[in-house]
Parts: structure tokens; C-alpha cells; sequence
């Protein structure tokens, strides 16, 4: 009822041009009709593919070829009498000059004759010479209430058309409307009977599917990626300090106002260490969708485009809301650099503003390896919320680090000495130590006769290995030493 009322307060503006984007538009098309019956003016509507034609009422078109917009457009222009016209998907054609010079030939009439025109598409721009005759207006989406009754109306015409009732909870009910957010009506329509249909019920299960088809459906490839994979903190070994800081604030994330929401966190420290499984883990743990910027693909060679790029990946974000967006190695995004003109400058800049004042609900998880490549302005608190860092395993953590990858691979942990093991892998990083684990496999598969994968055998691909820690052994000491004093040990 709000689009209704403030379309109408357009008409009464005297708009002559009006530009309404919506990729729903058989609903668009309902308001305009009633508005037109509510006022009493002729309707006509146009398409490239049925010229201009009498929408549901009023007189008919003279009988004339008005499949090409100039045709249709002068048929409009010569009409004596007022009336709303409604052009849809004209914006392929808004190029051309003829076409404009109709459009401004016919705002131009609106005080003598009361015409007004919509163009309706999903996204349209007035060419300059109309910008000045024309009113922009947008249909608002769907908000928590109104998808709540969405999902229940289609709950009930299932259990009607089967007769059996669908089954859920509150918790995957509230999971699945979240999600929801930023669809059309008619698109989170057809999600949430997706959903049913499959099993009959909506389950947490439901939530990923929903959320990739969400994400096909805003076109967000490109800079923004969705990560179908996450994880869930019992994949992470140790971090343990890390992950009691996110249960405390896991509620606060869904529920409390903007003053006291999370906004996210910076993870560095050493190479391999498991921040990008714990940046995974932390969409997994609070089943929200895990969207990724890449960097790598924000920049353009064009001025401005690469700041363009990153506000469109920040508005898409937070149309996915509530989610996680995680920035890998943020420091190749944002490092000082002289040559590149600026852009990092402004990049930074954009990114700032946006994590100091964005009121959705998204939280970012930044990942670094060069702590020293970032602006000061970014570490400081206000702009994410704490600076973790990730330092080698501890004996324990190893030993948790390698009982993990051999489930994985579908060994049995037991069967090793997990402890001689892990005191063996001193100053080892989680990838290396998985690299071993993968390494010993192959040396016992290449055997044709022998023991197999055992022990002795995982020892002896360890002891072959020189750890970053022993190869970098200055640097990495050096992080450490900056990390004592400056960020919050992850474990």
C-alpha cells in the first residue's frame, strides 16, 4: 500500500515522465492500473513485441503499425487528450536521438494535455536532455512481516494441494525470511515454494540452497563471489580464544541495534595458520551465506571504475544481509603503493566509510599475512572490532590438527601415535601439517609391498620438511614480536 500512495503522490506532482524500475512487472502494472481507474484517465501500455495497445480499459489506438517506439511515441505525441502511458522495457532505445527528442516533445505537452509517461523496466537512466522532466521511483521490497506471511500463504496452498502439513521451526522459519531479504515478492515466492516442494518441510537445510539462488538471482558474480563451502568451528583446531568471542556475540549480530552490533574482525599472522578456514567457519557456525571479495578483480583500468566496483560489491552485501563477507589477504587491496595513481587511496577511503557507517547486517572477516602492508586507519577500533592474531599450533592443537586431516582422508586416528607426532612437528603450520598427513599417503600408496601408512612413515615425511618457521625464521619471529603487544592472541 506505501508504493501505491507514493506513486500516486508522483501523479499528483505533475510529473510528465516517470521512470519506475522493477523487475516485477505484472505488479507494477496492477498500481498503475488502479491509480488509473481511481482517476479516470485512459490507460495504454507498449511493447516491442504488441506496439502501443488499450490496457484493461478506455478507448482503442488508431489502427496503426507501432512496433517501433518512434511510431508508437509520435501516435502519443499527436493525441489531443490526456492519459497514463506506459512503455516497458523501452530502455534499449533510450540511445537513440529520435527517441528522446519524442519523449521531451511529449513532457513537454503534459500542461496542456495531462500526459504522462512511465517507462518500466528492471533499470533505466534518463539521457540528460530528460533528467530535468523526469521523477525516478522504485518499488520497495518486501520487509520481515510481509515475507513471514509469504512463507505461511504458501505453507497453506501446500497443505491444501497435498494435504499434509509442512513441517518447521521457529528457528529455520526466522533462518529462511532472513535470507530472504532484498527479493521481489514474486521471487522470494518462488524460492520458498521451492523449498516446500522439495521435502515438504523448512529445515536449516533449506537456508544455502535459498541463499546460491538468491545470489543468481541479483547477479552478484564478478567481485563479489558466493563461497558454497564453509565450515563450522569444529573443523578449526584451537582459535579457541577467537571462537568464544564470536558466541558472545553471535546473538548480539542478529538481534541488537545498530550501536551494539559486531561488525567484524581482522585475522593475520603466519602463512597457513587456518584464517581462511576460520573466516569460513564463522558463516558455517551462525548459517549465514559467506559472500567473498576478491581484490584481485575489483580493479579497473578506467578511472573510478575500481571504487565503482567496490560500492556495488557493498550494496549487493548488503542486500545478501544478514551474512559474512570475507576479504582474503586485504593487503594486496590496500597496500601503499605510488603507482597506481590513487586508487588504493580511494579504495581505502570507501571502505572505510562504509564499515564505520553500513547499518545492515553484514560482518566481515579480513584476512592478512603482511599485517605491516596495512594504512593504521584500518586496524584502529570503530572500523572492525578486534585484531586477532594467529600464531603457529601449540603441541595440542597439532595433535587436534592432524586427528582432523586423517578423518578427513578417512584414516583412523588411532592408529597412529598422535603425541610422538606432534612433538615432532615443532614450529609446523596447519598446511604443512596437512601436507605431511597427504605426502605420508602417497609414499604408502606408491609401496607394493610394506607396512602402509603408519606412523614411521608420517615421522619421516615431518622430519623431510622445513617449515616456513625454520625458512623465514627472522620475519616470522618478528611478527610475533609486534603481535605481543598490538592484537589479541586467536588461541
Amino acid at each position: 500500500m506505501q508504493d501505491l500512495h507514493d506513486l500516486s503522490l508522483l501523479l499528483d506532482r505533475q510529473v510528465p515522465l516517470l521512470l519506475l524500475e522493477s523487475h516485477e512487472e505484472g505488479r507494477a502494472l496492477e498500481m498503475l492500473t488502479r491509480l488509473a481507474i481511481r482517476r479516470g484517465l485512459a490507460l495504454q501500455q507498449w511493447t516491442l513485441s504488441d506496439g502501443l495497445r488499450r490496457l484493461g480499459f478506455g478507448e482503442d489506438v488508431a489502427a496503426a503499425d507501432t512496433i517501433q517506439p518512434a511510431d508508437a511515441l509520435r501516435i502519443v505525441r499527436e493525441r489531443e487528450q490526456g492519459g497514463l502511458f506506459i512503455f516497458c522495457d523501452l530502455h534499449p532505445f533510450l540511445e537513440e536521438p529520435l527517441v528522446v527528442r519524442l519523449l521531451k516533445d511529449i513532457a513537454l505537452q503534459h500542461e496542456r494535455y495531462g500526459k504522462t509517461v512511465v517507462l518500466l523496466s528492471h533499470r533505466l537512466q534518463a539521457p540528460p536532455e530528460l533528467q530535468r522532466l523526469a521523477a525516478s521511483f522504485s518499488l520497495q521490497l518486501p520487509d520481515d512481516s510481509q515475507l513471514l506471511a509469504l512463507v505461511k500463504e504458501e505453507a497453506l496452498r501446500y497443505a491444501k494441494l497435498s494435504g499434509r502439513k509442512v513441517r518447521s521451526d521457529n528457528d529455520s522459519l526466522q533462518q529462511l525470511v532472513a535470507n530472504l531479504k532484498g527479493l521481489t515478492f514474486s521471487d522470494a515466492r518462488r524460492l520458498v515454494r521451492g523449498a516446500i516442494v522439495d521435502d515438504g518441510a523448512i529445515t536449516h537445510d533449506d537456508v544455502p540452497t535459498v541463499s546460491r539462488a538468491k545470489m543468481a538471482l541479483l547477479d552478484m558474480d564478478g567481485v563479489m563471489s558466493f563461497e558454497y563451502d564453509t565450515a563450522r568451528f569444529s573443523d578449526v583446531a584451537g582459535l579457541e580464544v577467537m571462537k568464544t568471542w564470536l558466541a558472545q556475540r553471535q546473538k548480539a549480530f542478529m538481534t541488537a541495534e545498530r550501536k551494539l552490533r559486531p561488525r567484524g574482525l581482522l585475522l593475520f599472522g603466519v602463512q597457513g595458520s587456518g584464517k581462511s578456514l576460520a573466516a569460513k567457519a564463522v558463516a558455517g557456525s551462525w548459517g549465514l551465506p559467506l559472500l567473498r571479495l576478491d581484490f584481485g578483480t575489483l580493479y579497473n583500468k578506467f578511472f573510478g571504475e575500481t571504487e565503482r566496483n567496490l560500492r556495488e560489491a557493498l550494496k549487493l552485501a548488503e542486500t545478501m544481509s544478514p551474512c559474512v563477507v570475507w576479504i582474503d589477504e586485504i593487503e594486496k587491496g590496500l597496500g601503499q603503493d605510488s603507482n597506481d595513481a590513487g586508487v588504493s587511496q580511494r579504495i581505502l577511503g570507501t571502505l572505510l566509510t562504509w564499515l564505520a557507517e553500513h547499518d545492515s547486517q553484514v560482518f566481515v572477516v579480513a584476512t592478512a599475512n603482511n599485517i605491516h602492508a596495512l594504512p593504521p586507519e584500518l586496524l584502529r577500533k570503530g572500523r572492525l572490532d578486534e585484531l586477532f592474531f594467529v600464531d603457529l599450533p601449540k603441541v595440542e592443537i597439532r595433535a587436534e590438527i592432524l586427528r582432523l586431516h586423517m578423518h578427513k582422508r578417512g584414516l583412523d586416528p588411532q592408529r597412529f601415535d598422535l603425541a610422538a607426532l606432534a612433538e615432532e612437528s615443532e614450529g609446523f603450520s596447519g598446511a604443512e601439517l596437512e601436507q605431511a598427513v597427504v605426502s605420508a599417503w602417497h609414499t604408502a600408496s606408491s609401496e607394493q609391498a610394506g607396512p602402509g601408512l603408519n606412523t614411521d612413515t608420517l615421522l619421516y615425511e615431518i622430519r623431510r620438511t622445513r617449515p616456513l618457521s625454520v625458512v623465514m625464521a627472522e620475519p616470522m619471529q618478528a611478527l610475533r614480536q609486534w603481535a605481543a603487544s598490538r592484537a589479541v592472541a586467536a588461541d
